[in-house]
């Protein structure tokens, strides 16, 4: 049945593939592979670590695992797979790897084959990726298979009477390096031992962001004396709570926004719904400190721009999801974000359930929470002290994979 689901689901994709970018992307990706994969690999004499991402999101989770066990383990080459367009595209050309494919469709027959070229020293599975045929070889060839920032609860399948056959899978993992204790509770539960909780990797990734963050002069000149509300990640239903906030706030808060997607469309949006003075940032020629609102029309230095702020308010969670939080909790100011999309984010759940960040419906809501920091001053150092010492307690993640790394390769 799970052959042939896997049969179904490439043929649903093929067919998508003719009417949807992204799909189109995926199958094309694909075109060829095992050519390209053993024109690549036909004379490499080195050890090869394998790490596996679905997607941009976990490869966020599987980077700090990348960077630190190449450095030490330097003899290594990485594999790195992706099995959507939007983490393949995105970090194609990410230098840290190697080699960079996308992971052909789990069948027995491509698990073999792909498992016979790469020839993988040992394997790291990053978060919810479990693929039966993959793990069944890797586990016949007696090649160790980590899951690294895995999460799981207690709706997910193998934790169900009928779940049997999706247990087996997990049973073929050499160790799990869960995010929190639940997780690891589950597993004990249904009898699998061989688990640690190390935390989320991101952790370390977001903490080595801020700590090789570089001065913006511009920003730093912009905010001057005065006290700034950081926007992250701006998406249009943000602004639609974020307008009436800034046009009440002039003379009192200034704010940095970055959108989600710079677009000139939203840009005059944002222009277009503030009352307030605007200029964008390619557009700064002198005296930045005398405006109310500086625009970020560029990407890439959003995770620097928290810096400048007493307050950060991070988009995407009135949409599809929230935006990375841990970007601004590293520098130990409170947090605002939407209340629509953010309970599958552990971090946002947890931080409220602190005191470090809040969760706001609307104008109203969001003015109410702001001014609960601002008129009692022993709010807003509680809240700073919050997201700053979250983030301090859960550092470490990648040195527990790390370390049991050389536990299982210092004996080959």
């Amino acid at each position: 049945m799970y052959s042939l689901g896997i049969i179904i689901l490439s043929g649903l994709v093929r067919f998508a593939a003719l009417f949807n970018a992204k799909s189109k992307a995926f199958v094309n990706g694909r075109s060829k592979l095992f050519f390209r994969l053993e024109s690549a690999f036909q004379n490499e004499q080195a050890p090869v670590a394998w790490v596996h991402c679905a997607s941009l999101g976990e490869f966020e989770q599987g980077r700090p695992v990348i960077e630190q066990f190449k450095k030490e383990f330097p003899a290594f080459k990485i594999l790195l797979t992706f099995f959507s367009p939007s983490g393949y595209e995105v970090r194609k050309n990410y230098t840290q790897a190697d080699y960079i494919f996308y992971l052909p469709w789990d069948t027995a027959s491509n698990a073999k084959r792909f498992i016979k070229i790469t020839k993988p020293k040992i394997a790291f599975f990053v978060k919810y990726e479990f693929w039966h045929n993959y793990t069944k070889v890797l586990s016949i060839e007696n090649i160790p298979l980590l899951s690294v920032s895995s999460i799981f609860r207690e709706n997910q399948i193998f934790f169900k009477p009928y779940g049997g056959w999706f247990r087996s899978i997990l049973r073929k993992f050499d160790h799990f390096f869960v995010q929190n204790e639940k997780s690891e509770q589950l597993l004990k539960s249904i009898g699998i031992e061989n688990v640690t909780i190390a935390g989320d990797t991101r952790f370390d990734r977001v903490s080595e962001v801020i700590r090789k963050a570089k001065e913006i002069q511009i920003a730093k000149e912009f905010k001057g004396s005065d006290n700034v509300m950081v926007v992250g990640s701006c998406w249009s239903e943000d602004l639609g709570l974020l307008a009436p906030h800034i046009n009440g706030s002039a003379g009192k808060l200034k704010f940095i926004i970055a959108p989600h997607e710079v677009k000139e469309s939203f840009l005059v949006e944002i222009e277009t719904a503030l009352d307030v003075k605007t200029i964008r940032y390619s557009r700064v020629k002198s005296d930045v400190n005398q405006y109310d609102v500086l625009i970020i029309d560029n990407v890439g230095m959003l995770s620097s721009l928290y810096r400048y702020g007493e307050f950060a308010f991070v988009g995407g969670g009135f949409g599809k999801g929230l935006h990375n939080i841990l970007e601004a909790a590293c520098y130990g100011i409170p947090i605002f974000f939407g209340n629509k999309n953010y309970q599958k984010f552990q971090e946002a759940i947890e931080l409220i359930m602190r005191g470090g960040a809040f969760d706001v419906k609307d104008y109203a809501d969001f003015k109410s929470k702001y001014e609960l920091l601002i008129n009692r001053p022993e709010n807003y150092v509680l809240a700073c002290d919050v997201t700053k010492s979250y983030v301090e307690e859960n550092t470490g993640a990648t040195q527990k994979v790390i370390d049991h790394c050389h536990y299982l390769l210092d004996k080959l």
